[in-house]
């Protein structure tokens, strides 16, 4: 008889979900969001929404239906060379290059930099950032306990104390949101800015990542099924997601509201910190800034032991666990000097890149069956999307690089030919195309034997 789940197992899962999705970016960027589209939250949070949930859902539902072992065998079905490319991007990505960095600069942000000058601020934030990932380190060599006790202790008392934020700042708005003013990035198109914005988040590529570890829980719980096994990880997605959508459109709503007495802040972090000690005072914020440095820290420790574990899988003849684990951490550290908003404005032409080629390669695993998982599809797809997504790539470099005349030309010609280029989606119907070329190919090969 087939073993069904139960309702506290779907918490549990839920909440393992929550735990690994649920980091810096997390709380940040919709805290922004909301200050930047000011009466035009609602559309840019749906767009946010998308991506910054949805996505994610998908990507774990799609490691489920596809019967992967992990983004590697999924990837694979391109091509191995490509799916080891996009594997070692993806997690450098989500890893030392971006998302664990931020985890040292967004608890400064929100937890240290308030309390001091802003003469030797960089300083600080050396010293901070070196204690933070000195302690990521220790912890990583040695994951079990600290994972236990922050998921234990430490992820309820910063979901309370989140809780009593949110709480009091929707009962006591600092303004009404129908009249705060727009930032011009979000004056036209705000739904499609949204959209784009949910790319900071990460979750999406790391929900490629992490999926299989979703998967692994649910079948180490009795469930043997490959049907159910989908079933069940949507089931515990949908509970997790429901929940993080919903803490997203709080501090979106919360953003947008303290524009009634602040202007835009330089990033969510600086934002979060602001609007915490306006409505908790000095102890409120000292309150936030712990939690918050715990939970990074558990994000990082969980982050550099899922990408030291990868990279010892891929390549076993480098270094050892701990090599990797000491070499991602010192990366990180120098990295994370360069401020959360470098960090943030680096990381945007990565993600421009590498979203199309995430989200191609969720929507082909989640229909894998309708076109029998034909290469040639995966190829054919793959293929024009990695061509598009270089455009896109390029339209976000900064502008002092896209002010060079062969780049400018590039830019141009893309923004004439590839439909909805402007709005940062230029690899849509190069993807589609690519997907009607791989279905021909398909039939006429079948047509042939």
């Amino acid at each position: 008889m087939q073993k069904k789940l139960f309702l506290k197992d779907y918490t549990y899962i839920a909440s393992m979900l929550f735990g690994m999705f649920f980091g810096a970016g997390n709380l940040i960027f919709p805290v922004y969001m909301g200050q930047m589209a000011g009466q035009n939250v609602l559309p840019a949070t749906i767009g946010f929404l998308i991506t910054g949930v949805g996505l994610p859902l998908l990507g774990i539902v799609a490691m489920g239906i596809s019967h992967s072992n992990g983004l590697n065998e999924m990837g694979s079905r391109v091509h191995p060379v490509y799916s080891l490319f996009l594997t070692c991007m993806l997690y450098l990505t989500i890893g030392p290059f971006f998302a664990i960095p931020r985890t040292a600069t967004v608890s400064f942000e929100v937890g240290i930099a308030p309390l001091l000058p802003d003469q030797k601020i960089s300083i600080y934030l050396a010293v901070f950032s070196l204690l933070f990932f000195i302690t990521v380190l220790w912890f990583s060599i040695r994951p079990s306990k600290i994972l236990t006790w922050i998921g234990k202790i430490l992820n309820p008392i910063f979901l309370i104390s989140l809780g009593i934020l949110v709480i009091t700042a929707l009962l006591n708005p600092m303004g009404q949101v129908a009249e705060i003013p727009v930032m011009e990035s979000y004056q036209s198109n705000s739904f499609f800015t949204g959209f784009l914005e949910g790319y900071n988040t990460m979750d999406a590529l790391a929900s490629l990542a992490f999926g299989i570890v979703v998967i692994k829980v649910i079948r180490n719980l009795g469930i043997e099924d490959s049907s159910a096994v989908a079933v069940d990880t949507v089931k515990s997605g949908l509970f997790s997601m429901t929940f993080m959508a919903l803490i997203y459109i709080s501090l979106t709503i919360i953003g947008a509201q303290s524009r009634g007495v602040y202007e835009v802040s330089a990033n969510g972090g600086e934002a979060l910190s602001i609007i915490s000690k306006h409505y908790l005072g000095n102890v409120g914020s000292i309150v936030l800034a712990i939690t918050m440095i715990f939970a990074c820290l558990k994000t990082a420790v969980g982050l550099i032991t899922s990408c030291s574990e990868t990279f010892v899988t891929l390549f076993p003849h480098s270094l050892p666990y701990k090599g990797y684990a000491i070499l991602f951490c010192i990366i990180s550290f120098g990295i994370a000097n360069f401020g959360l908003k470098n960090i943030i404005f680096f990381s945007i032409p990565v993600l421009m890149f590498l979203y199309p080629l995430a989200i191609t390669l969720i929507l082909l695993s989640l229909f894998h069956r309708f076109f029998h998982g034909a290469r040639c599809v995966y190829l054919s797809v793959t293929g024009f999307t990695v061509f598009a997504a270089i455009f896109d790539f390029i339209k976000a470099l900064p502008d002092t690089v896209k002010n060079v005349p062969f780049v400018n030309a590039l830019v141009s010609f893309a923004s004439k030919y590839l439909p909805f280029y402007d709005l940062g989606l230029g690899w849509v119907v190069p993807a589609i195309t690519g997907l009607i070329v791989g279905l021909i190919i398909k039939r006429t090969v079948a047509s042939r034997s």
